[in-house]
């Protein structure tokens, strides 16, 4: 069985940095792209950022030059680091890994909070 687990939410102030950090635990499976969503309740989840194995990174406009997301593949982890943080971040935030374990399928973690606040 695979699980991811996710750490680092808390409160901020505004300016402020987080770090995200979420490891997938488990046996005999194999990760390829690992990213990051938040939802905001009564919205939908949307991306934060993607990172594929090999590196590749991808971000959506709202983050791109603040956040840096970043994987250790040794670690089977994904990390990110949010600088300059502003009340519109506030959200949950989700780990999301496409993973073959007997089969390939998305695996999404349990969400951490992270609040931005005077």
């Amino acid at each position: 069985q695979v699980q991811l687990v996710e750490s680092g939410g808390g409160l901020v102030q505004p300016g402020g940095s987080l770090t995200l950090s979420c490891a997938a635990s488990g046996s005999n499976f194999f990760i390829y792209t690992m990213g990051w969503y938040r939802q905001v309740p009564g919205n939908q989840r949307e991306l934060v950022a993607t990172i594929t194995r090999g590196g590749y990174t991808n971000y959506a406009d709202s983050v791109k030059g603040r956040f840096t997301i970043s994987r250790d593949n040794a670690k089977n982890s994904v990390y990110l680091q949010m600088n300059s943080l502003k009340p519109e971040d506030t959200a949950i935030y989700y780990c999301k890994a496409d993973i073959f374990y007997i089969f390939r399928q998305d695996y999404w973690g349990q969400g951490t909070q992270v609040t931005v606040s005077a």
